[in-house]
């Protein structure tokens, strides 16, 4: 995992939650964590590891996540066990 990487991981585990996180930098760290992206119909996906799924849809039009979808992937990642 890289610098860019690790800080966008410490971003999606603050306090409160940032809500001005860009979509793309999530799904970076996804695939460096070893998560494999399956897309699905129109802008949702499927993020996969080990048998563990978690279900996305990308943000549209504007590209930054919503705090609900941070919270979501700080679950998924916490299910998983990364951790900052």
């Amino acid at each position: 995992m890289n610098s860019k990487q690790q800080k966008t991981l410490e971003a999606i585990f603050s306090n409160p939650t940032n809500g001005n996180l860009p979509w793309s930098l999530i799904e970076n760290l996804f695939v460096a964590g070893g998560c494999r992206i399956i897309e699905g119909q129109g802008s949702s996906i499927t993020v996969e590891k080990d048998g563990v799924r978690a279900y996305f849809h990308r943000p549209h039009p504007q590209k930054e996540a919503l705090r609900y979808r941070v919270r979501d992937a700080r679950e998924f990642l916490t299910k998983i066990g990364v951790k900052p």
